[in-house]
């Protein structure tokens, strides 16, 4: 990876403009301030199919993650991340997890894994932690009981690991039913733009 650093950001909430796309435009726009090239993915306008369980991707041993005979937009979307040096991944919780299609994006990341038949422990092809990554967790229920009662930060984390990154940060926002069009607070805008320049930064690249 060269040039300047790169972020993608993989949006799976529902509603465009709501508050995790506000968050997310906050964070993109401090890296992009700090002069980092941004992409933002709404997983709900993309073609991603369930996984078949078929394990075709990870019957080849090596680094390289595994090739998914599914012809859909998963392929393109995995390149852009791995041209990139850090990631968001961002949800809302439902039913207390991430949302379907970002569960499913997760679910695909299979390929990433080396699991030839007959063993019953998949392995992670790489360990190596090269990217940054940022989560984005909003809630109607009050934050804390999102970190406390839901296992969506533990579910993020691992999928940021398995895309070789390493969580520098989690913004998490409560209270958020407010109405249809709710904003997020200044509080939570600097802090996502911290985030963002975090994400941004040459060091650690």
């Amino acid at each position: 990876m060269e040039g300047r650093i790169r972020v993608t950001a993989l949006v799976g909430s529902y509603r465009k403009g709501g508050v995790i796309d506000r968050a997310v435009d906050e964070i993109l726009s401090a890296a992009e301030e700090a002069g980092a090239e941004t992409t933002r993915i709404y997983l709900r306008d993309r073609h991603i199919e369930f996984c078949r369980n078929c394990r075709t991707c990870t019957q080849e041993e090596g680094a390289r993650r595994g090739a998914c005979p599914v012809g859909d937009d998963m392929t393109a979307i995995l390149d852009r991340i791995e041209r990139s040096h850090a990631v968001v991944l961002a949800s809302p919780v439902n039913f207390g997890t991430v949302t379907a299609v970002m569960k499913r994006f997760i679910e695909r990341l299979v390929c990433f894994v080396y699991w030839p038949w007959g063993t019953k422990i998949p392995k992670v092809r790489t360990r190596t932690l090269n990217r940054r990554a940022v989560l984005v967790v909003s809630s109607a229920a009050p934050a804390v009981l999102v970190r406390l009662r839901t296992g969506i930060t533990g579910l993020l984390k691992e999928a940021a690991a398995i895309l070789g990154a390493r969580t520098v940060g989690t913004l998490y926002m409560g209270m958020i039913a407010g109405g249809p069009e709710q904003g997020i607070s200044g509080r939570i805008a600097r802090k996502a733009r911290c985030l963002g320049k975090r994400l941004a930064s040459p060091k650690g690249r």
